[in-house]
């Protein structure tokens, strides 16, 4: 009787110190990071955010080392009305890995599944899926590129947007080049803020400075724009799809 018990404990021993190590070597492989900043204008694939005015966002991503992630972003928004949402709150799922094309040639590849969503305004939400390319050190030590494809069917129907960025920074000085260019094209007309355009443009060319005395900090100075029709809109309503100038300050940790 003895010896069964004294076998069924010594099992239940190492039955419990094999599901600790296990819970231990899981989560050793998670990392957490984020960031929090202030821009003077929350710009979102060329279209102002917040009407202009600035924004305080912040986000959290959770990553196992598999190449699993999610994440959270939140951001006050600013639509214009009193009748939309003064709240953003986002949230993601992704994967991404190397990709052995050839030996100079390995890609990032980066999938996800992104809501959109605003805090007691459900009929605003939405989702997107993303597909992401990312090389490194293509044509300058440190640079990369990163071409990105978006699809969503929401409150503009089938809506696709094409990126192209690229960033390299210029050599130990802490300053970088950042640019960007977009095309969206989205099936109901009256999305837009241009209530006769189907598709357009963004752009956004800049330099950033990472700050060596304060680590994860950042300045970012850059103009961005779209080639939306504003002969339509107001004043107001020009500002926030024309050309600008943004600054922002970004802690990442």
């Amino acid at each position: 009787m003895i010896k069964p018990l004294i076998l069924g404990l010594m099992l239940s021993t190492i039955v419990t110190h094999s599901v600790i190590a296990s819970a231990n070597s899981y989560f050793s492989s998670l990392s957490l990071s984020g960031s929090t900043g202030l821009t003077t204008d929350y710009r979102f694939r060329g279209l102002s955010q917040s009407r202009n005015d600035p924004s305080v966002h912040g986000a959290l991503t959770l990553t196992h080392n598999s190449g699993w992630s999610v994440g959270i972003f939140a951001a006050n928004v600013d639509f214009g009305s009193a009748t939309s949402p003064n709240f953003e709150f986002s949230s993601f799922i992704g994967y991404n890995t190397e990709l052995n094309w050839f030996e100079q040639l390995k890609p990032t590849l980066d999938l996800s599944f992104n809501r959109y969503s605003y805090p007691g305004w459900s009929d605003w939400a939405w989702n997107e899926l993303s597909a992401r390319l990312i090389f490194d050190t293509v044509f300058l030590s440190k640079d990369h590129l990163v071409t990105n494809l978006n699809y969503a069917n929401g409150f503009a129907g089938n809506a696709w947007n094409l990126n192209l960025g690229y960033s390299v920074p210029f050599a130990e000085t802490g300053f970088g080049l950042i640019s960007n260019v977009g095309y969206s094209a989205i099936k109901n007309k009256g999305a837009l803020i241009d209530a006769n355009a189907d598709r357009y443009i963004d752009w956004k060319v800049g330099l950033n400075y990472g700050f060596r005395a304060f680590e994860g900090l950042t300045a970012e100075l850059s103009a961005v724009g779209t080639n939306l029709d504003t002969n339509t809109l107001t004043r107001s309503e020009k500002r926030t799809v024309s050309n600008g100038a943004i600054f922002s300050l970004t802690k990442a940790f």
